[in-house]
């Protein structure tokens, strides 16, 4: 059995380089997704928010209305 090749000094440093490019591509693309998560989760926030503000005003505006449920019957009918 032949005995595994050894690579050669600037072979193995070549392929050092091209690992540590690599290393350096996914740590920037996970701040990226990072911050993309982040942003969302506070949109969602945002909208979460909003979400209960008009919960909250849908029974006010409910019990304001006044009058026979034939008015809300669509002008078509």
């Amino acid at each position: 059995m032949p005995p595994p090749s050894i690579p050669l000094p600037d072979e193995a440093d070549d392929r050092l380089t091209a690992l540590e490019i690599k290393a350096s591509y996914s740590e920037d693309l996970l701040d990226q997704l990072n911050m993309t998560i982040y942003r969302q989760q506070q949109q969602i926030d945002r909208l979460v928010a909003a979400l209960d503000e008009l919960r909250r005003r849908l029974p006010e505006s409910g019990t304001d209305r006044s009058g026979s449920a034939r008015d809300e019957i669509p002008p078509h009918y």
